[in-house]
């Protein structure tokens, strides 16, 4: 069976996408497309950090995944000229970890914690006094030959992601002095990333084939980068390596994925969802369940794009199918 991680149009990072082998991230805020009121409020924030010589406040940058906010950590870090520290929720296992990254730090750098709501509690309990006070309480030894050691710790700013705000606990989310949220992309922004992202590939694409990726790309560049470099592909060995409407379509419906950027996975839940549930309301875990998938992928990976083009209502009940679902699918409402 095809996992999360198989499918093209995961919004999970794969290996293609990291840093160390993806040049096409951009590394300024001249080169980031998109996100525009939250680019002006973070140039606002990092510029007024800047003429008071401190620490930026610490950010918690929230919407679906593949929308940029590890991008955007790197170039908060480059814009404020320090270092950036990448880990992850689940990666920090014990507050001893939390310790080991926190006093390796230097002044002003920013640690950059993605999928930060899935840290555990005892974790968060270290996080909260090293972004109030700058400071943490280590415990060594066990009953009489436990000792508590406080560490003072270089001023830094934390930037938070995580898909899921509510989530998070309301301690640690009032902590965060900025709270920003990333939307899908529009179309022409999708389009501009691609134009950018074929020149860097050293690839020639005709505008029309640069429209058609990105309107199958679900309002997401990771996704747009991604069928770049699969179009690419087809282009190199069908189309003389020139990207145009042609062989892009050619390409994006060999690979299943349809004029609005659903593929063989998306199709296949609404059509469980209209044929055995007449179209819901259906609970998310019966869903989930009917088409093999966890809860989590439904709600992180599926439901913000289908709920973004209106082929799917959340309601107090479950989830329904809309009219555009069916149409969408050919399959009669009767």
């Amino acid at each position: 069976m095809e996992t999360e991680n198989d499918r093209l149009l995961t919004t999970k990072e794969i290996l293609e996408d990291s840093e160390a082998s993806n040049p096409l991230r951009p590394k300024t805020f001249s080169d980031y497309i998109g996100q525009e009121k939250v680019k002006e409020n973070m140039l606002v924030f990092i510029k007024a950090a800047k003429i008071r010589k401190e620490s930026l406040d610490h950010v918690l940058l929230y919407g679906p995944p593949g929308l940029g906010k590890t991008t955007l950590a790197s170039i908060v870090a480059n814009e404020l000229f320090v270092n950036i520290r990448i880990t992850s929720g689940p990666a920090i296992e014990r507050p001893g970890d939390l310790a080991a990254i926190l006093t390796n730090l230097n002044e002003g750098d920013v640690l950059f914690i993605d999928e930060i709501h899935r840290i555990s509690r005892s974790v968060e309990e270290i996080l909260y006094p090293s972004m109030e006070d700058f400071s943490i309480d280590i415990v060594t030894g066990k009953g009489q030959m436990a000792a508590s050691y406080h560490l003072s710790i270089p001023r830094f700013t934390l930037i938070g992601a995580t898909t899921r705000a509510g989530q998070l606990t309301a301690p640690l989310r009032d902590r965060f002095g900025v709270i920003l949220k990333l939307e899908l992309y529009t179309k022409e922004e999708l389009f501009k990333i691609i134009i950018r992202s074929a020149k860097i590939l050293n690839v020639t694409i005709e505008k029309s084939g640069a429209i058609e990726i990105a309107s199958r790309s679900r309002g997401t560049p990771r996704i747009a980068n991604r069928l770049l470099k699969r179009v690419r592909d087809f282009a190199q060995v069908l189309g003389g390596g020139i990207i145009n409407l042609e062989i892009t379509k050619i390409a994006l419906d060999k690979l299943e994925i349809d004029n609005l950027g659903l593929d063989a996975n998306d199709r296949r839940m609404l059509t469980i969802l209209i044929k055995l549930y007449d179209g819901g309301p259906v609970g998310i875990e019966t869903l989930a369940a009917s088409i093999g998938e966890e809860t989590v992928t439904i709600e992180d990976v599926y439901e913000p794009y289908l709920l973004q083009i209106g082929f799917l209502s959340r309601t107090p009940r479950g989830r329904c199918a809309t009219s555009a679902a069916y149409s969408h699918l050919g399959i009669s409402k009767d």
